[in-house]
Order: C-alpha cells, then sequence, then structure tokens
C-alpha cells in the first residue's frame, strides 16, 4: 500500500460535510479528478444534495455521486474517472452515479480536457478521494462498534467487523462519516488489489447516446430563444467594410442583422483565443431554415487587412509576439516559400558531437524531404453556442474543452464581472482541439447582447471548415551520414512550417547518436492555426519513422531492428542530458508489437509497415498490413502495442486506439486542406475527403504493456505512428516512397 497525505502544503485537500437528511458528502480541491453518470441498477437517490465542490458524496442509502468538473467528448472519462474512486472506496460499481458539472472556477478550479492529460492529471487526487472517503466510512463504523479501526473491513460497499460478526453498508454510516474529521493521511490500494481498475466497464452514457438522449451542444434549447448564424469574411487575409442588409429585413422569421467584434481593440489575447475573423456579421431569426434562406440573400463587402503584430499570453504567463502579414495566401506560393527556406540553414536546436564532419566523411548519405498540409479538424458537432444576456449576467450552455480560458475573454468583450457568467458544459461531438478556441461562444454572447434576446448559434459545415484553427502544413528534410559499412553515423533534422514548426529536438533518436543536429524555421501567415489531435507530433511521428525505415533498407538492417539497436545505444549510454523518452519502455512497445503480429512469419502477399512513436508520456508502436486490391490500399490488419502505464478501462482505451488508428489512416491517404488567394478551396465533405467505413482497417488488435507505472496519455498518442506504418506499407505494396501527404488526395488508386 501507499501512504498518502490529504493536504497540500497548508491547504486542506479534502472537505467532509454531512448530507441534508443523512449522508456523507466529501468534496475535493481543483487537484482531483471529473467522473461520469452510470444509468443503470442503482440504489434511489437521497432526495438533497449539497453542491459546494468538486466531490464525492455518499447517500445514506448506499448510493456514490461524483461530479465530473471536466468536459467529455468521447475519451470516455465519464467511465474511467468514476472507477478509480470507486476503486479505492470499495464500493460496488453498480451503485456509481457520476453528474457532470457547470463551470465554476471556485468549486472545481482548471476545467480542462485536452491534451490526453485526463486520468494522468486526475491519478492520485482520484484514488486519495475514495481511499479518504473509505478510511472515514472504517471509523465510523469503529466507533459504533467500539472496536479498533483496524480490524474494520470494506467489500463492495459494506463495512465488517470480523470478530464480532457485525456488518454494515456504507449507507447506514454515512450520516456519522461525515462528521468525522478527515485523516491527515490515508493508504491506497496496492495495485495487485485493484477489482475495478483494469476490468472493462461500458460507457455510462453509452445508452443515452445511441438512443438520442439531448446531451450534446447542438441539442441544446430554451422556450423562446432565437437561432443565429454569421457570415465572415471569405478569404483570409480579408476583414469586414460593408453590410447591406436591406433584401434580409422584410424576409419570414428574420429578426434582426448585426455586425459584432469579438475583441475590444486593447484585450490581451490569451493563447487559445484565436479567432480568424473577429469582426463577423450575424443573422437573427425564429428559425435555422429562415436565417439560413437569409444568409443567402445578404450583400457584404469585404476588404484586405494590414499587417499587424499581436502579443498573445499562453500558459504559465508566457508571452509571444506574433506577426500577422497582409495579402491573400495561397498553397502554391506556401510550398514554395517552405522549399526556399528549408534550403538554407535554420535555427540550431540542439547539436550533439560533429554532425558536419561525420556527413563530410561519410560513405553514403541519404537525404529526404517531407511535407503535410493543413488540416481541417472537421468535428461531426460543428461549432455552436447558447447565450442568453440579460443585464450584466449571462448564461451560456456550449460544447468546449477549456471553460475557463474563454470566461476572460466573453467578461472583457460583454464588459461584465468574471463572476456573473453562468455556464452549462455540454457534451462534444468531437474536439480534437478545435473546441479549445472557444470563439464561438463569444460570438453568441456578443449577439445575444444586441438582439437583448436568448439566442443559439449555429456554424454550418462550412463556416466551421472555412473559419481557421487548422492543422499547420509543415516540412522536414532527414539527412542520414553512413559509413563504409552501412553503419548510421549522423542524422541531420531540419524542421518548419506555417506559422510553427513541427520539431521536437529531444525526441528519439536524440540521444541515440554520437552526431546528431536539429534545425527549425518558421513562416508567417495570417491563416490561424491550433491544436490538432497530438499537435505537431501527427506530422513528425510519419515523416522521422518513414525516413528510418529508408536508412534501414540502406543499410540493409530488420527496420525492428534498425530501431531496437538505436535504442539499446540509447538506454545504455545515452548521448546528451536532455532526452525526454525512456528508451527501455520505447523498445518495449516495438517488442511487443513485433511478437504480437508475427513480424517476419506474415503471408508474402501483405505488405507490411511498422512506426513507433513517443507522445504525451505514452509509447506507441503499430505494424500495419496491407494489400492492393484494385488498385486500392486496403488495410487488413493494424497491431498495436501501446505503454500507457496502468491501463483503468481497457475497453476505453483500446476504443480510443482503435479511433486514433482510423483517424490517422484516414488523415494520411486524403487529409488536405488547400488555399487560393486566402480562400479554403474545400468547405464541405464533398471535397475534403474523410475515411469511409469500407475503408477502415479489418481488424485491430491493440495490446497494453503491463506495468504499474501510473497512467499516461491514450487519446493521442497511438494517432501519430500510424502515418508512418502506413507509409511504409505502401512502399512494400508498391515499391514506391510516399514524401508528401495525403499519400492519395483525391485520387482513388494508386498510380
Amino acid at each position: 500500500m501507499t501512504l498518502i497525505k490529504t493536504a497540500v502544503g497548508r491547504r486542506s485537500f479534502l472537505k467532509s460535510t454531512a448530507v441534508a437528511g443523512g449522508g456523507m458528502m466529501l468534496g475535493f480541491s481543483w487537484l482531483a479528478s471529473c467522473q461520469s453518470k452510470t444509468e443503470a441498477e442503482v440504489l434511489a437517490m437521497p432526495k438533497e444534495w449539497f453542491e459546494i465542490n468538486s466531490y464525492l458524496k455518499i447517500g445514506d442509502n448506499g448510493v456514490v455521486t461524483i461530479i465530473a468538473p471536466n468536459p467529455e467528448f468521447g475519451q470516455n472519462v465519464r467511465t474511467s474517472m468514476p472507477m478509480i474512486v470507486a476503486e479505492e472506496l470499495d464500493v460496488d460499481w453498480k451503485n456509481v452515479l457520476v453528474e457532470q458539472a457547470p463551470y465554476d472556477a471556485k468549486k472545481y478550479g482548471f476545467q480542462f480536457t485536452g491534451g490526453s492529460r485526463g486520468i494522468m492529471s486526475r491519478w492520485e487526487s482520484l484514488r486519495m478521494t475514495g481511499a479518504t472517503a473509505r478510511q472515514m466510512l472504517r471509523t465510523a463504523a469503529a466507533q459504533a462498534w467500539e472496536v479498533p479501526v483496524e480490524e474494520i473491513t470494506t467489500n463492495a460497499g459494506v463495512l465488517h467487523h470480523e470478530a464480532s460478526g457485525k456488518s454494515a453498508g456504507y449507507g447506514e454510516m454515512a450520516s456519522a462519516a461525515g462528521k468525522i474529521p478527515v485523516p491527515k493521511e490515508v493508504n491506497l490500494k496496492s495495485i495487485k488489489d485493484f477489482k475495478i481498475i483494469g476490468t472493462s466497464r461500458k460507457n455510462v452514457d453509452g445508452k443515452d447516446i445511441v438512443t438520442g438522449k439531448p446531451m450534446f451542444g447542438v441539442d441544446y434549447h430554451q422556450e423562446g430563444m432565437l437561432f443565429a448564424m454569421i457570415e465572415h469574411p471569405p478569404a483570409f487575409g480579408m476583414t469586414l467594410k460593408s453590410v447591406d442588409d436591406s433584401a434580409v429585413k422584410g424576409m419570414p422569421g428574420i429578426k434582426e442583422v448585426v455586425t459584432i467584434k469579438s475583441y475590444k481593440d486593447d484585450f490581451a489575447k490569451g493563447g487559445f483565443d484565436t479567432n480568424a475573423f473577429a469582426e463577423i456579421v450575424a443573422i437573427v431569426g425564429n428559425s435555422t431554415w429562415e436565417v439560413m434562406q437569409a444568409k443567402k440573400q445578404l450583400k457584404v463587402k469585404w476588404k484586405p487587412i494590414e499587417a499587424y503584430k499581436e502579443t498573445v499570453t499562453g500558459f504559465g504567463g508566457n508571452k509571444q509576439v506574433k506577426n500577422i502579414p497582409a495579402g491573400l495566401e495561397s498553397t502554391t506560393s506556401h510550398n514554395a516559400q517552405m522549399e526556399a527556406l528549408a534550403a538554407k540553414p535554420g535555427k540550431v536546436v540542439r547539436k550533439d558531437g560533429n554532425p558536419d564532419a561525420a556527413f563530410k566523411n561519410a560513405a553514403k548519405i541519404i537525404e529526404r524531404s517531407y511535407s503535410a498540409p493543413f488540416l481541417a479538424h472537421n468535428c461531426m458537432e460543428p461549432m455552436n453556442s447558447f447565450a442568453h444576456v440579460q443585464g450584466d449576467k449571462v448564461k451560456i450552455a456550449a460544447p468546449l474543452q477549456i471553460p475557463a480560458l474563454i470566461i476572460p475573454t466573453i467578461a472583457a468583450s460583454l464588459e461584465i464581472p468574471a463572476e456573473n457568467i453562468e455556464m452549462d458544459i455540454t457534451r462534444m461531438g468531437g474536439g480534437f482541439g478545435r473546441r479549445a478556441y472557444s470563439h464561438y461562444i463569444v460570438e453568441a454572447a456578443l449577439i445575444s447582447k444586441q438582439v437583448n434576446a436568448p439566442v443559439k448559434l449555429m456554424y454550418t459545415r462550412e463556416d466551421d471548415m472555412t473559419n481557421g484553427i487548422y492543422r499547420p502544413t509543415y516540412q522536414a528534410t532527414y539527412r542520414a551520414a553512413l559509413d563504409e559499412n552501412n553503419n548510421l553515423t549522423a542524422l541531420h533534422i531540419k524542421a518548419g512550417g506555417i506559422p510553427e514548426s513541427p520539431l521536437f529536438a529531444n525526441r528519439f533518436p536524440a540521444g541515440a547518436l554520437d552526431n546528431y543536429k536539429a534545425e527549425e524555421w518558421v513562416i508567417d501567415s495570417n491563416i490561424t492555426i491550433g491544436a490538432f489531435r497530438a499537435p505537431r507530433s501527427n506530422f513528425m511521428a510519419g515523416a522521422e519513422q518513414s525516413f528510418l525505415d529508408e536508412v534501414a533498407e540502406a543499410a540493409g538492417k530488420d527496420p525492428i531492428q534498425f530501431r531496437l539497436d538505436l535504442l539499446k545505444r540509447a538506454q545504455e549510454n545515452p548521448v546528451g542530458e536532455k532526452n525526454d523518452y525512456d528508451a527501455a519502455r520505447y523498445a518495449g512497445v516495438l517488442e511487443l508489437v513485433r511478437e504480437k503480429a508475427n513480424w517476419g512469419k506474415g503471408d508474402a502477399n501483405v505488405s507490411r509497415g511498422v512506426s513507433a512513436y513517443f507522445c504525451h508520456s505514452t509509447y506507441a508502436a503499430h505494424v500495419l498490413d496491407m494489400t492492393i486490391e484494385d488498385g486500392k490500399p486496403v488495410v487488413q490488419k493494424v497491431s498495436c502495442a501501446i505503454d500507457c502505464g496502468v491501463v483503468v478501462n481497457p475497453d476505453a482505451a483500446k476504443n480510443m486506439a482503435e479511433g486514433a488508428i482510423t483517424d490517422g489512416i484516414g488523415n494520411a491517404l486524403y487529409g488536405e486542406l488547400t488555399f487560393k488567394d486566402g480562400v479554403p478551396e474545400k468547405k464541405n465533405y464533398d471535397k475534403y475527403r474523410m475515411i469511409r467505413m469500407s475503408e477502415a482497417p479489418k481488424e485491430i488488435d491493440v495490446h497494453f504493456v503491463q506495468n504499474e507505472i501510473n497512467p499516461t496519455g491514450m487519446g493521442e498518442p497511438p494517432f501519430p505512428p500510424i502515418f508512418g506504418a502506413m507509409a511504409n506499407a505502401m512502399y512494400q505494396a508498391t515499391g514506391k516512397r510516399s514524401y508528401k501527404q495525403p499519400f492519395l488526395g483525391n485520387k482513388q488508386i494508386l498510380g
């Protein structure tokens, strides 16, 4: 068992409160985690609950309720997190309920979903919450039965005293337990004693989702609300000039046409205040259909923007000055700019040994360049938000990933106190980083203020896909030096993008070579970008792993063994002190996937590609099996090995891996957003190609490394390596290397 303190510094971590009508409530600070709601076979809920913080409640009938402060967009934290609390509490899983919290910084602190940090950041605090409640229940039972607390055991929500034969359900002791002081320290279970963690539990919201229960932002409804849609500039690099709404105002159901500006001129932007088109036109009416028809008749003129600079404050207070150029940008000019910069020296971020000398003395040099385009997030649920401004107060209901970071923006834009903002967090129909940028919520609030009514703002798919916050476009050039014996002696990486660099200078294979150099460059743009599933890793993994395969082939080595040899060097005699990966764990997933995929023993008619990558503190490796049928790549199977520490809910973790793999294959083959004179050339799914169900892998076989390391990321890590596995399998199948994403684009066949 692990002894853990229930206070952090001088701040009490946990609070105990007696619940009205009996029962116990254990509140915990923002450091604690979020939970979720089970719908099945539970006891009746007590009539009253107190809501004073992010907390665990135990009713007098034994029901346990956890309030979930964090948003949910499909990663299943509303099931996995309650499992952690239930494990340490030692309660019957069927008696656990979870409720979604509204936004409340004082009660729940930083309510954030993203970065694959949900379980990782809440692991110990959730365990502490359950263990503390269990200890208080044991103490209450010991006092009631006048026996030593050490003699009280628990099992599935029941307290036992073996010597006297006494037992009681948690509900019978909950009221008394609520009056007991929170212990200063508690013991956590040994991982070997887990009964719930590590077992698969079904998504507690599954039935509600498949039966169409209103849960998402698009489902939100309030009596009397109006509907709004926006018109934004048709091209990046343009802004509003004038509006002629004369043909619109008389149309059926149309209430108003308003112009809004998201930010005050002197507003200090935060890292997630990105908004390509801060000044837009909104049409407001009685129904979505009427507003859509009116939008077609609206006459708006636009003008070019002028170049400007803006200072953005990111996490930790870091300030970054961004240059926003004027002009209408195009993919063709972007590609030319990237080619030009890639040919020049970049900013050296890391240098080990003497790579220049190693290349000068090399018997063979391999140089390859890789590129990837802008990508749209394409959440199945377009951006939307409900807002009702009444004087200096506002009610918001919206799907978003980081409510705390949009609150100051709403307050500044409406000129109201932040504490006057009430926000309900709805379930999200996909996030992938896009809903961390919540300008659409500010827009809804400003529209509501102008029309003095509750408003539901809805983006069309075209609005959504052309509004920015894209995955950047990237390019990376790799060079490898080999000696006369085909040993790799040096590696040089030069990577950049528009408008950010994707480089991770301290990741593998840094640390595995005596001579290593990493450079980067950046090109400014007025096309707005943002976090996209596994930011930057989603490109670098594919480029790196494709290149390593080509180097392995030139060296005459098996691609998996080639990687393992490098990792062995990094483990036994690493170069440098800033390597941010564990070489042994990295090698572990490669060895596991080699075993599970029967590497080297496959069908001669099946082409195979391997790839492995580290990000979000997790290691993932894939072997992809492909055939070519009628000129089309068909993914027969993907074998996947993941080391993410303790796996809380295996089914949920497997589902995330399956989704990431399928998503990655689709993006690798087809994902691409191009521009001409600032205009996105793809505005809906008729042109923006997504993977289809028939193109998904016929089988995905997921395996987890078994260890007792605290959980790490799961939603994003399986995504990046699938790009390299796909590219390497395609080479084996066709004899042609893939250097540019998407590998197929709008083509349907290879050739």
